[in-house]
């Protein structure tokens, strides 16, 4: 495939030109397949949020001014189409959830960078995709898409409190669930030798 500059990429979505249009999502499949996946509740999904973003990208390139990064305005496409997914009304009741306040001997929860190193992005994955539907879009846009509390609270219409629950929340089931994966394969490593 030929390299193109990124201005010759936009300059031909611009122009509707199926070969860089190609190009570009070519480009940049793997990379927002993986901020999709996050959303997710399976790779299925997560494929057809991928081409509902692109789609996007491609209706409203003319929208991109030129300024800040190219990448960075088709991933925030991706993520607002991830979240109108999540927002739309069948996945609405099941994310709606009503929070009081967090036991304060849980507060310090965190995930150990140990177990972090010895798990693989696949299982992670599958992890993240386990949690909860409002659980996991908090996370994932606290932790991984850099948005803060106030913003989220915005984006998904709950209050900071309940935003500042679920990233705790799912602190908490993920370091569950990565010292339950570490058992396993330990368990597994025993059963080998």
């Amino acid at each position: 495939m030929p390299a193109y500059s990124e201005e010759e990429i936009i300059a031909g979505c611009r122009k509707k030109n199926r070969a860089l249009q190609e190009h570009l999502y070519k480009t940049y499949y793997s990379t927002f397949l993986k901020v999709c996946a996050r959303y997710a509740k399976s790779m299925q999904d997560a494929e057809q949020l991928l081409n509902d973003g692109f789609l996007k990208v491609f209706t409203q390139i003319e929208g991109f001014k030129n300024t800040g990064s190219f990448a960075g305005w088709m991933q925030r496409i991706m993520v607002n189409t991830c979240l109108d997914y999540l927002r739309s009304t069948s996945l609405k009741e099941e994310m709606i959830m009503h929070v009081k306040s967090i036991p304060a001997e849980e507060s310090n929860i965190s995930v150990s960078n140990e177990g972090m190193e010895n798990i693989e992005f696949k299982e992670l994955l599958h992890i993240i995709q386990s949690l909860p539907s409002m659980t996991r879009t908090v996370f994932n846009l606290f932790v991984f898409d850099g948005f803060n509390h106030k913003e989220i609270s915005g984006q998904l219409d709950i209050s900071e409190g309940t935003s500042h629950w679920h990233v705790h929340q799912a602190r908490s089931l993920l370091q569950k669930k990565i010292k339950n994966e570490d058992n396993k394969k330990v368990t597994y490593e025993a059963k080998r030798i």
